[in-house]
């Protein structure tokens, strides 16, 4: 079965993944003379750098989440359908999905990353996740079920387990989630649970390196682990999870960490479509040429998380985050027009804008460039650019009437049990 695209003369591009790079190529693509499908598994474009906020009672899921087909309403020649792809047929440049068959005449796969757990299955297996809006969600009700659970134990250690939450990887996920969560104790939870003594409660933060924010300068790790440790995060570093029960962890060391929540922001690995043969890949990511060119395919393209440019400032390939997706898309669109067009395309470089982490409460950092910020300047920028960069006006107000809010009353209000957390069986 085909899926129903109308059919015209103009080219045909397929865009598997509606993320930073698959919505920042389709914008700039919108008065082009391709006609555009996007194919994606969700109806809604997830602003991923905010997902901690949602997981820890700080923004509704509908504020950092926004409609594709209201984003695309006013495109001409651009579809959208929601469906997964099973299947790349490159030979017969066509993709299957679980809607039927599509042809194409280029394909870009900007299908991003999801969690890596490194092998470790017994830890794959019971860990929460954090990379859609459905497990941040389950992330909220676990720690509120844990906290109702926790009321009704006599049991001094269960009550102290069920209260803790251990966090594995020291990365700005990591680090902004351990923040969000020592807030949520000092000014949130002894309310809500005055029968609950939470001085007791432990947030562990676990990272296998010698600092937190590798990928950050070495002050602003040390900035970051400083402010953390004031807020009684408990930082673990050069330390490995190798085990966890649903209770307590086992680290490298033989220590045991008592916790009823384990959150996995420790790595992520890249989606790929079956059908890239293995020989096209390195590091688990498919390989692109400075074109962002499938090596060896010459009208299929990959972006973002999932592709592999690697150069001699980067044998590892781009950083696994929104900023390169997003230059890749931009740069890819403007390469396919001057195609169409007979001109040759140009060479894609990545521009560095910066990194930043937020730590909590008038606390982040930040690094433009050779401009290192740290504290409340830094927590003003970090502001300032994640709202800049939702989608939507009403997202936009939404978020900084929910974050003005928080701040000035010390209160969240969105500790709600909407969907109770089950862990799958089996």
């Amino acid at each position: 079965m085909r899926v129903n695209i109308p059919e015209t003369s103009r080219k045909r591009i397929v865009i598997i993944g509606g993320g930073f790079g698959g919505l920042n190529l389709i914008k700039q693509l919108r008065n082009s003379e391709f006609q555009v499908v996007l194919v994606d598994r969700q109806n809604y474009h997830a602003f991923q750098p905010l997902l901690y906020q949602v997981a820890t009672a700080g923004l509704e899921p509908g504020s950092i989440a926004y409609p594709f087909r209201k984003i695309l309403s006013d495109y001409t020649e651009v579809y959208f359908r929601m469906a997964e792809v099973t299947h790349v047929d490159t030979s017969n440049k066509k993709i299957e999905t679980s809607i039927g068959t599509m042809n194409y005449d280029y394909l870009v796969m900007a299908t991003g990353a999801t969690s890596n757990f490194f092998g470790n299955q017994s830890i794959e297996s019971i860990a929460m996740r954090m990379k859609t809006i459905a497990e941040a969600l389950d992330i909220r009700s676990l720690m509120l079920q844990n906290l109702e659970r926790a009321t009704l134990s006599s049991d001094l250690k269960e009550r102290e387990m069920l209260m803790s939450t251990i966090i594995v990887g020291g990365g700005p996920t990591g680090v902004e989630l351990a923040g969000a969560l020592a807030e949520l104790k000092k000014d949130i939870l002894p309310k809500d649970y005055p029968d609950l003594d939470i001085r007791s409660m432990d947030i562990h933060l676990v990272e296998a390196n010698e600092r937190l924010l590798k990928e950050m300068s070495e002050e602003s790790s040390e900035h970051a682990l400083e402010s953390l440790k004031k807020m009684n995060v408990d930082v673990w570093l050069n330390t490995r999870v190798m085990d966890y029960d649903g209770a307590s962890i086992t680290t490298s060391d033989g220590r045991k960490l008592s916790g009823g929540m384990l959150i996995w922001a420790a790595g992520v690995k890249a989606q790929v479509v079956e059908g890239i043969a293995s020989e096209k890949l390195a590091g688990g990511r498919v390989k692109v040429n400075a074109f962002n060119q499938v090596e060896g395919l010459e009208d299929v393209y990959a972006i973002g998380d999932c592709a592999a440019f690697i150069t001699a400032e980067d044998p590892r390939g781009l950083p696994m985050l929104a900023q390169p997706a997003m230059q890749q898309g931009v740069h890819l669109a403007k390469n396919l027009i001057r195609a169409q067009q007979g001109k040759e395309m140009i060479p894609f470089h990545y521009k560095n804008l910066g990194t930043m982490a937020t730590i909590g409460r008038n606390k982040a950092v930040t690094e433009l460039g050779k401009v290192k910020l740290k504290g409340w300047f830094a927590w003003i920028t970090w502001l300032f650019v994640h709202v800049y960069q939702l989608i939507g006006f009403r997202n936009k107000i939404v978020v900084i009437v929910n974050w003005a809010q928080n701040y000035f009353r010390h209160s969240r209000d969105l500790r709600l049990i909407i969907r109770p957390f089950q862990r799958p069986r089996g």
